[in-house]
């Protein structure tokens, strides 16, 4: 397979005059010897729109923020285009939301063999969804993960950001932030990829100032991102940010005043 780069794809998709994939197709965003990386996202219109990744190692295809059950048959034609959605072997879960999780019951239904990526506190929650006895991989126990195909997975926790231990996703072979909550945006008129960071940044606010737990929380994740080779960020809700703006990205969690900063300014 040819080599498709992160950062390239991103700059393509930043060209106003790129096509588009057609409903329903999945879009390539990394492509690296036997590893690939896609969006498998809903199109549906909404400002609360979900981002759900394929990614592909070898003979190992793993979903990122599956989602809602909602959305389920679409996702799943999606990854069809790919991988038979039954190979599916691994979903992670960076937390226990429906928009994230609720699909749970339907990809063990197409393959009860498949490894739930989460951390234990998410883990407890899962049974709510009708489903238990799954394979449980702890994030937090074992924060490095070695791909079939050579490549590899570090899970990094994000406590209150915003559920108690949430965490983000590096993939160390695409240099790929698969960030969950974090970095989310609400937009009525979304595109894939961000392309102009100030107005990007109200529409982040829309998230965060209500969903994020406060200061400390975003500054302290902020810094374990500093030390990360990252080439975009890819967050369940709003776009992609490309690596021009990533550190932009991590500047504004590093300044951002959020949750209980915004209710109790007196006690800050």
């Amino acid at each position: 397979m040819s080599h498709t780069s992160l950062r390239g794809v991103m700059n393509r998709l930043l060209d106003p005059t790129s096509t588009p994939p057609a409903e329903g197709e999945p879009l390539l965003l990394h492509g690296e010897g036997n590893h690939r990386i896609y969006w498998v996202g809903i199109r549906h219109a909404t400002a609360f729109r979900c981002n759900t990744y394929l990614l592909i190692d070898g003979e190992e295809a793993l979903l990122i923020d599956p989602g809602s059950r909602a959305f389920f048959p679409q996702v799943r034609e999606s990854v069809a285009r790919v991988v038979e959605p039954n190979r599916v072997m691994g979903l992670v879960l960076c937390h226990q939301d429906p928009d994230v999780a609720a699909s749970l019951p339907d990809w063990l239904a197409l393959n009860p063999r498949l490894t739930v990526f989460t951390s234990p506190r998410t883990q407890v929650l899962l049974p709510h969804y009708g489903v238990s006895g799954y394979r449980f991989y702890d994030v937090e126990a074992e924060p490095e993960y070695q791909l079939a195909g050579g490549g590899g997975l570090r899970f990094i926790g994000a406590p209150f950001l915003h559920s108690p231990m949430a965490f983000a996703t590096f993939d160390q072979c695409s240099g790929a932030l698969f960030s969950g909550d974090i970095f989310a945006a609400i937009d009525n008129s979304w595109q894939l990829v961000v392309t102009q960071w100030a107005a990007h940044t109200a529409k982040m606010d829309l998230f965060h100032l209500d969903y994020m737990a406060s200061h400390v929380a975003a500054q302290g994740f902020a810094r374990r991102l500093r030390e990360l080779p990252l080439q975009a960020i890819l967050p369940q809700h709003g776009s992609i940010i490309p690596h021009d703006f990533v550190p932009d990205a991590i500047g504004y969690l590093e300044q951002l005043q959020c949750g209980l900063d915004v209710l109790y300014p007196d006690l800050s």
